[in-house]
């Protein structure tokens, strides 16, 4: 059987960089799903569809040629041949996603494709629903989190390196709203699985939130 570890938690939380590493020190690939409902959002974005509007999203849903590929060992994100890679992590596209993730159409196809993936793959899925719905059975489960004052400090340091000088407390602001839709929605809303092991790393620099989850899996798959 393949190495299934899934990885949930609130936005901010680090997961995608936590991901990253954990599935680099293991050799095994990171399967980053939000990277997949991202682009659909930017994909409805330019088409200058409303990612809110259910009915106006699902209608255009069948254009939207989502692929994912590993280039160099990383996870490359594509809209066709385009590598959307980096368009995808811009705020306006993360509050997309969140809504498009909502509509049950799009999610079912998107679980199903994860899942054939992992049944033949060793791999770290990431995202808000992993361990809930597309990794029911994984034998590692971690809930990754931290409070949303140190998931927003953190957001905001990332954004003034990058020239976004979004004042602290609008991040914040935006951070707790996230929260409240993603744990709110209809379908598959975030939440931690019974079976999941919480990881809050408040307390913890990166490299220490890497050896957590390490020890975790370790505990399951061996050293």
């Amino acid at each position: 059987m393949p190495i299934n570890i899934a990885i949930d938690g609130p936005v901010g939380a680090g997961k995608s960089s936590i991901s990253d590493a954990v599935a680099e020190r293991l050799h095994i690939l990171h399967l980053d799903t939000g990277a997949m409902y991202r682009a659909v959002g930017l994909a409805l974005l330019r088409l200058g569809v409303d990612p809110g509007d259910e009915k106006a999203a699902m209608d255009r849903i069948g254009e939207i040629p989502v692929n994912v590929r590993y280039v160099d060992g990383k996870q490359h994100t594509y809209l066709g041949e385009e590598d959307v890679t980096d368009l995808i992590r811009t705020d306006e596209v993360s509050a997309a996603a969140s809504s498009v993730s909502r509509w049950p159409a799009v999610r079912r196809a998107m679980v199903a494709a994860q899942q054939r993936m992992a049944a033949e793959t060793d791999m770290l899925i990431d995202g808000r629903d992993i361990g809930t719905v597309v990794l029911r059975n994984a034998p590692v489960k971690i809930y990754l989190t931290a409070t949303p004052e140190e998931r927003a400090r953190r957001r905001y340091e990332q954004n003034m390196a990058a020239g976004d000088n979004t004042p602290y407390e609008k991040v914040l602001e935006a951070l707790i709203a996230r929260d409240h839709q993603d744990m709110n929605r209809a379908t598959d809303p975030l939440r931690q699985a019974e079976d999941a092991v919480l990881v809050d790393t408040t307390q913890l620099n990166f490299e220490e939130s890497v050896e957590a989850v390490l020890r975790i899996v370790g505990k399951v798959y061996g050293n």
